[in-house]
């Protein structure tokens, strides 16, 4: 017998609009080279931003003549400096031979030292005044340095926020001042001076800064020991 309803349709398939072959849709290639283009111009924007915002290091005077176009010979010879010398190797943190007591400097580092007083005597120091760390090891460099016991003074050990002006409250007029200290207050005082983000000061390195005539602290740059003898071929005759 035959039903008098309809029957029901089940549907079984979607209509597919898209014409048969037709591969799925991608960012074109220009597009993407495009977006690739935006987002490297955004990156070395903000590396841009943050080297002009964060200053590296200091100038590095042992390359070319650096030392004489950064003004370190005139303001020496005016009696205008203030140098920052990190101690020797210490012996505490290496393999190589103690030059004497475990917390002092290795032979190493003395040798070193020694080389670095004969570069600050090619300056001249008739009219510079020279103060060492109480600590072993900035004594020992010290007196490698200038053959001779360097006088020390307790604020050259623990630095800190002032420490620029305790450098100033000890800089005579017309008188270098060459300071035997550490690493942790030559960071102080580039902290203080605009250089929050400076590489790590190495054994026997000297930091130059000169005193504006306002009264503030001028870093002129950095030299690393090995670097004195390129700096001195390149020194003005009349030192």
């Amino acid at each position: 017998m035959t039903s008098p309803y309809p029957k029901t349709v089940q549907v079984s398939e979607v209509i597919n609009t898209v014409k048969p072959g037709t591969p799925p849709q991608r960012p074109s290639l220009s597009r993407s080279r495009r977006i690739i283009a935006w987002a490297s111009a955004i990156t070395l924007a903000a590396l841009v931003s943050g080297f002009v915002l964060w200053p590296g290091t200091p100038l590095d005077l042992g390359v070319g003549n650096q030392m004489e176009s950064a003004g370190v010979y005139r303001h020496w010879k005016s009696g205008e400096v203030i140098a920052l010398v990190r101690h020797a190797e210490r012996c505490d943190r290496s393999a190589n031979p103690c030059l004497g007591p475990a917390d002092g400097i290795t032979q190493l580092g003395s040798t070193t030292s020694s080389g670095l007083g004969r570069a600050f005597r090619s300056l001249g120091l008739e009219t510079t005044d020279i103060v060492s760390s109480p600590a072993t090891r900035t004594r020992q460099t010290a007196d490698m340095m200038f053959n001779q016991a360097v006088p020390t003074q307790d604020w050259l050990l623990n630095c800190g926020a002032d420490f620029g002006d305790v450098i100033k409250a000890h800089k005579n007029a017309r008188r270098n001042l060459v300071l035997i200290t550490h690493s942790d207050c030559i960071s102080d005082l580039e902290s203080q001076l605009g250089f929050e983000h400076a590489l790590h000061s190495k054994y026997n390195s000297s930091l130059f800064v000169t005193q504006n005539s306002d009264g503030t602290l001028h870093i002129l740059g950095t030299i690393s020991a090995e670097d004195w003898q390129q700096a001195i071929e390149h020194s003005p005759t009349n030192l």
